[in-house]
């Protein structure tokens, strides 16, 4: 396990209570795993996604990760609807391991209101959640 100053988090991304980021660069968001979630799980052997063209709900249960050690959901940091999926994951879910924020992503979402991205955490303050 990593300590929390080894951690991976970009500072251009925002993160959620649930160890989830988004890529909010762009009209449609990017979201994944972060680095402290792919390291608490350990090694990735299958990851669910939704549909292209389903839509969620903020904080729904888009997904899950299954590693060696457990079984985990994964929740939506923004309601709208699924407009990409990394199908690479089908074949490589270790790619969630080797590179949570490029490789390893999961769906891109057409956000249904940008303001709820204005509820999701920058780098400092995911940092302070994760210290207590």
């Amino acid at each position: 396990m990593k300590e929390i100053n080894d951690l991976n988090l970009p500072d251009n991304l925002k993160y959620t209570d649930d160890h989830e980021w988004a890529d909010t660069s762009g009209d449609v968001v990017t979201i994944g795993i972060n680095d402290y979630a792919q390291d608490q799980l350990g090694e990735i052997v299958f990851v669910e996604l939704p549909e292209v063209g389903d839509t969620f709900s903020k904080g729904d249960e888009f997904g899950s990760v299954e590693s060696v050690k457990a079984v985990s959901e994964i929740y939506i940091p923004i309601s709208g609807e699924v407009v990409g999926i990394n199908e690479d994951l089908e074949d490589a879910p270790e790619l969630v391991n080797e590179s949570c924020y490029e490789g390893g992503w999961l769906i891109k979402v057409k956000p249904e209101d940008t303001a709820e991205l204005d509820g999701l955490m920058d780098k400092a303050a995911y940092l302070a959640m994760l210290k207590g």
